[in-house]
């Protein structure tokens, strides 16, 4: 395979070959994400939300949560949409089977727009300005990420296995490379918000751990973009190399390192 990075396009279609396995392998976000969404964006009840690239809802469940007046989940992989219809039922909530791009909702519909580790799927400045458009006047976005790896911390997993994943395509989400992580890039973050004539603040980065036995591994980098994006046995056996590694290499036990990003911005 090439070193080219996954098209974006890829991400319509890149997770919805098992929505049990992601719903059930993908860490939640810390409690602090909710909590900064409360303090800074704005959530709380009776509020009108757009969600982009819901997924299986790991974010969306929480945002319910905060009983919103309406909550739109744009989700284009029919999987996932089915499964996250059947998942979370509300009166209130209402999934579309679409893309972002595609989305006719009238101007100035939203109070709060949240993208939770999808919007590095999107031509970012474009998007920021349909959400830019799509926003009442004070109305808030928030873009979050949890991202595997800072490049900072000692990730000995990921060194252990990183051979695996030579000349494989990375994802736009830039995990796993020695790039800056999308998620991460603050000033390239903010810079898109800045050039879609939002008022950024300072993003909030919470760094935490996670442990994984060596199912949970193969679970986990099984919703990799990069890895679904290989032909079927390949995948298998990368899946089938990375657990061997958890097993064999670190006793059963993997830490890797997490940083969950939160970049919050408000509408001029």
């Amino acid at each position: 395979m090439s070193g080219d990075i996954i098209a974006r396009s890829f991400g319509r279609q890149a997770f919805g070959l098992s929505p049990e396995n992601y719903q059930s392998a993908r860490p939640p976000y810390p409690h602090q994400v909710w909590d900064l969404l409360r303090k800074r964006a704005g959530l709380r009840s009776g509020i009108a939300i757009l969600e982009i690239g819901a997924g299986t809802g790991l974010a969306t469940e929480h945002l319910l949560d905060h009983e919103p007046r309406r909550l739109l989940a744009v989700e284009p992989d029919r999987r996932l949409a089915e499964f996250l219809r059947a998942r979370l039922h509300r009166d209130e909530f209402e999934v579309i089977e679409q893309t972002f791009e595609e989305l006719a909702e009238a101007p100035q519909s939203f109070d709060l727009v949240v993208s939770a580790t999808a919007f590095h799927w999107l031509d970012a400045v474009p998007a920021l300005r349909r959400i830019h458009a799509l926003l009442r006047d004070g109305g808030a976005v928030a873009l979050i990420w949890n991202v595997f790896g800072d490049n900072i911390r000692p990730d000995p997993f990921h060194e252990a296995s990183a051979h695996l994943f030579a000349g494989h395509r990375p994802s736009p989400s830039g995990g796993g490379t020695v790039q800056t992580p999308y998620g991460l890039d603050s000033q390239a973050r903010i810079s898109d918000f800045e050039e879609a004539s939002f008022q950024c603040e300072l993003p909030v980065m919470v760094e935490w751990t996670l442990t994984l036995d060596p199912p949970a591994v193969r679970r986990l980098y099984a919703t990799y973009s990069n890895v679904v994006a290989l032909e079927a046995e390949k995948r298998e056996a990368l899946l089938d190399a990375l657990e061997d590694i958890a097993r064999a290499d670190f006793g059963g036990v993997v830490t890797r390192n997490m940083t969950t990003s939160v970049f919050i911005a408000r509408r001029k």
